[in-house]
């Protein structure tokens, strides 16, 4: 976890719209200053297409947003700011057809916010290019799967996935990453969903899994009904109600048709506490639990992906088909 110091920073608006109610706070990282973690900020935020050098430490600088242009008028709408110690960037456009808005961490995970609905053009996303269909083929998924899931990648970086999460069509939240520093980052506008929650039919049956991978895994396998979770696993089970699971709630009941839910997540410490995690929520009377295959004669395979590229297809259904109910596997 990021550890957070009392230090706040007020984000000022543009001085020509007066939008106090605007203002938010950020809780900045509390860290030893070094240069290594300054150059990633400033790798950062030229990423998605801002001017670092623009800024002084401490002050606000007005530039033209990345993203909207400035609109119509051509205004420098976008206020940005670089606290004095060099470790957070915020900025938010003041253009009201844009609303892009977020913060940048020197070590850690960026969140991106957007005033109106996302999209495509919005988020700068295009088509994916030879170099990640070839990073997911690596991992037996498919072009054909991928379109099917509408995943994407950044403009600005070819590097980068964007695993859309869609609701009636239209993009919620959008998780974002790099297959160079392996770190990812969010844009979400709305309510939180399961990923592939779009694509699922009413049904008897639902399988969930940890990541997006595992869910495009799943796709590959011949496996229907299955979503991932948004946000990965806790580290241990919380003991009282805990946010980050109100993505059950946001689905509009549809795991609450579900007579049969199969919890497919890691095999891991977390993997295992977000099984628990779920069916104490989900009711353990119709969850049921699979059970990861071995891979080779010292280790067993901790997550779909796995089982596909290393057993395949048809093994990853049959862990599906064998799961066990959750409260005969779990007890005693």
């Amino acid at each position: 976890m990021i550890s957070q110091t009392s230090n706040y920073h007020r984000f000022q608006p543009h001085p020509h719209i007066n939008l106090h109610c605007l203002r938010r706070q950020f809780l900045l990282k509390s860290s030893e200053e070094t240069e290594t973690l300054d150059l990633n900020l400033k790798h950062k935020v030229e990423k998605i297409g801002i001017n670092f050098d623009s800024s002084t430490p401490g002050q606000y600088t007005h530039q033209i947003c990345p993203l909207c242009k400035g609109g119509q008028s051509k205004e420098r709408s976008l206020s940005f700011h670089v606290n004095q110690n060099e470790k957070v960037a915020i900025w938010r456009c003041f253009n009201f057809e844009c609303g892009w808005a977020g913060h940048v961490l020197a070590d850690g995970v960026n969140k991106v916010k957007f005033s109106k609905k996302l999209g495509e053009k919005t988020l700068r996303l295009e088509p994916l290019g030879d170099e990640l269909i070839n990073y997911f083929a690596e991992r037996m998924i498919s072009a054909e799967i991928l379109q099917k899931n509408a995943v994407m990648q950044m403009v600005d970086d070819k590097n980068v996935i964007a695993f859309t999460y869609r609701w009636k069509g239209e993009i919620v939240n959008c998780k974002f990453r790099s297959i160079t520093t392996r770190k990812f980052w969010q844009a979400k506008h709305g309510k939180r969903i399961l990923y592939g929650l779009d694509g699922i039919k009413e049904g008897n049956t639902i399988v969930i899994v940890e990541g997006e991978i595992d869910k495009l895994s799943m796709d590959e396998a011949g496996v229907v009904n299955c979503v991932s979770v948004p946000d990965g696993a806790p580290q241990q089970v919380s003991k009282k109600q805990d946010t980050r699971f109100k993505y059950l709630s946001d689905c509009n009941g549809y795991l609450d048709k579900a007579s049969r839910i199969i919890l497919a997540t890691d095999g891991d410490g977390p993997g295992q506490v977000l099984a628990e995690e779920l069916s104490c929520r989900l009711g353990k009377e119709r969850c049921w639990l699979v059970t990861w295959p071995k891979k080779d004669e010292g280790t067993h395979c901790k997550d779909a992906n796995e089982v596909l590229v290393h057993l395949g297809p048809e093994a990853l259904r049959h862990v599906v088909e064998t799961a066990e109910l959750y409260q005969v596997k779990n007890s005693p």
